[in-house]
């Protein structure tokens, strides 16, 4: 088996003259939690619905498993959960009943629904009516439903939304929990970088349909180097003096320079140059970039469009 469970190339869906997704080539590794960025209407939701066959690409192609989607649909899907959006519910039977309709659809077993309501923390809730359930419960059933076979590969589409902080700390642990306990790969959407940043042990960013980064959490940290910001009393000639030495600096206004470096030891030697060059220094800082500062710059122009 490919050690990539999902595989892309080419993926672009057009609707008229608009690119939702544009030339996508993924690369999900097997037994991972791929994090897939981007903010509202970059086509993350166009591109899980290729994924899943619920749309068609105009061009390119998906494999799952190893396997084209298109012609084997019903085999590599059937090792496939997913969540998209918000999950249809029956408001007038039970959390419970509502799974046992979906076992049916599936030849799952009841043991199944119940083990699938205890992952996602609504054992106490399962025999209540769905039509009383917060959003959050709701959006925790349609997980559920998605868990109940233990597929190989989940995927799942802004999966927090409608949660307190106490359930997207619990979703946020079970999807941390599955590779490990599960052996599963899990592929989750999302526009919010900090909180995938907690689970994901891959990235993808995707900006007007193209992807514009993929590859792991430290890649991507590496990608934007650290910076020192100082405050010297002459900062033109400090400037200067800096370039000769082989710094790479700026100067942002005032007394302030901003110079490129490379942690901690750096901070201290150009500080040290400075003030062994006559310059006084009033202030030194080490700004170390978060990966949400970084994917803010990544996604700072607006996507064109505004197809999910």
């Amino acid at each position: 088996m490919t050690s990539n469970l999902i595989e892309t190339e080419g993926l672009t869906r057009r609707f008229g003259r608009l690119s939702a997704v544009d030339n996508l080539d993924l690369s999900v590794p097997q037994g991972s939690v791929y994090g897939f960025l981007g903010p509202n209407g970059a086509g993350k939701t166009t591109t899980i619905r290729m994924l899943l066959g619920l749309i068609r690409p105009t061009a390119g192609c998906v494999r799952l498993f190893g396997s084209p989607l298109k012609g084997n649909e019903t085999t590599v899907l059937a090792k496939t959960g997913s969540l998209v959006e918000a999950p249809a519910i029956y408001p007038h039977l039970t959390g419970r009943e509502n799974l046992e309709v979906i076992r049916r659809l599936r030849t799952a077993t009841s043991a199944q629904v119940s083990h699938a309501l205890a992952m996602v923390g609504l054992e106490s809730a399962a025999d209540r009516r769905a039509g009383a359930y917060s959003l959050g419960m709701i959006q925790r059933l349609g997980l559920a439903a998605a868990l109940m076979t233990l597929p190989q590969l989940l995927i799942l589409d802004e999966p927090t939304n409608g949660l307190d902080p106490a359930g997207i700390h619990e979703v946020r642990e079970l999807i941390r929990r599955l590779p490990r306990e599960y052996g599963m790969t899990v592929f989750v959407s999302s526009h919010l970088l900090g909180e995938v940043e907690q689970t994901a042990t891959h990235i993808g960013i995707i900006q007007a349909g193209q992807l514009i980064f993929q590859g792991t959490p430290d890649g991507l940290r590496q990608r934007y180097q650290d910076h020192v910001t100082v405050k010297v009393d002459q900062p033109e000639a400090a400037q200067q003096a800096l370039r000769l030495a082989g710094w790479q600096v700026a100067h942002n206004g005032n007394h302030t320079l901003r110079v490129v470096a490379n942690g901690e030891a750096d901070a201290s030697l150009l500080a040290s140059q400075l003030v062994g060059s006559g310059y006084s220094v009033y202030h030194v800082a080490l700004e170390q970039p978060s990966l949400e500062d970084i994917f803010l710059q990544l996604t700072a122009s607006p996507a064109a469009g505004g197809i999910r």
